[in-house]
């Protein structure tokens, strides 16, 4: 009975728990491990059926003075020596988290990783202006950047550095499985190119800081737009800016008619996203509000007052002292 249940065991270290199963497991090796003080954490994350039968490979095969200390990625689909072959191998790189903030730039992404010491500066946003490396949702051709492409989402990345081709495509796939693929039927309904839908978002997150009134903000945008009105949408004049806050350039580009960000002075919408748009200003872009308004404003606290005429958004001007 006993050699029938040794063969058994012995067995079973060269077939996996479930070959089909190939779904990573991030298995950790504390620093000082032995490998044969790793079956019960192995054995409790379904990758081998006993501590035992563990021990019983690493005396079969005199093996486990190659383990290294780390995060690993397992399978059950791994046999025991395919699981120690793995686990004596480099570990998976510590990672750290980055956000990206919505509504900030190609420019701010790649100051932001080269802050946080990930990248050398220049290197994102060299890499995000040749959209031609990259794998695009459908209807998108011709860009010449990918600003509006880029979802902002905190990441988990590389501690050691960062893979800019990697991270810029990440960001677009989820950009690409959270709003184009989910409203596909809605954007071909809409009779807006995804790269308007893009454009108008990116308005949206600059121009008004509440999401619930950014479908009211949009319908006002595309009603302008439709109706062959100056957007008139001062964010737009800030895009080219090194520093979004700068006023004496903020102001120069207000009155530059060569600007071809100007909506104040140009129609249309601007040539490309003034940024990256969360998904609820996407969303508002997609789905906007209809109603009686072609102008609004903000006060002082950022509260939205639209204005259904000019008489009318000149009066809530003078009554909120916003000029």
């Amino acid at each position: 009975m006993l050699l029938w249940w040794v063969a058994g065991c012995i067995g079973a270290i060269d077939q996996p728990m479930d070959v089909l199963d190939t779904t990573p497991v991030v298995f950790e090796v504390p620093k000082g491990s032995s490998a044969g003080g790793l079956g019960p954490a192995l054995m409790d994350a379904g990758l081998i059926p006993d501590a035992l039968t563990w021990k019983l490979y690493l005396k079969r095969d005199k093996a486990g003075g190659c383990l290294k200390a780390g995060r690993f990625e397992l399978t059950r689909a791994m046999s025991m020596p395919e699981l120690l072959e793995t686990m004596c191998k480099a570990p998976i790189a510590d990672e750290v988290q980055v956000t990206f903030v919505e509504g900030w730039r190609m420019r701010e992404i790649d100051a932001e990783l080269s802050r946080l010491g990930l990248i050398e500066a220049g290197t994102y946003w060299a890499a995000a202006k040749d959209p031609g490396r990259f794998e695009l949702p459908g209807g998108l051709s011709g860009l010449t950047s990918l600003e509006g492409l880029l979802l902002p989402e905190s990441y988990s990345v590389p501690a050691d550095g960062v893979n800019v081709e990697l991270l810029i495509q990440r960001q677009i796939d989820l950009l690409n499985s959270r709003f184009v693929q989910p409203n596909q039927a809605a954007i071909n309904a809409s009779g807006r190119s995804l790269y308007e839908l893009l454009i108008v978002a990116s308005m949206l997150e600059r121009e008004e800081p509440r999401p619930s009134n950014r479908p009211v903000v949009a319908g006002v945008m595309w009603k302008r737009l439709d109706n062959a009105w100056n957007l008139g949408i001062d964010a737009t004049s800030r895009y080219t800016l090194a520093d979004w806050n700068d006023r004496k350039a903020f102001l120069r580009q207000l009155r530059d008619p060569n600007d071809v960000y100007n909506t104040r002075l140009r129609g249309g919408l601007p040539p490309t996203p003034i940024g990256n748009a969360g998904t609820e200003s996407l969303k508002a872009a997609l789905s906007p509000e209809g109603s009686a308004y072609w102008y609004y404003l903000h006060d002082s606290k950022g509260n939205l007052h639209p204005g259904r005429s000019l008489a009318e958004h000149n009066a809530l001007k003078r009554k909120y002292d916003v000029y």
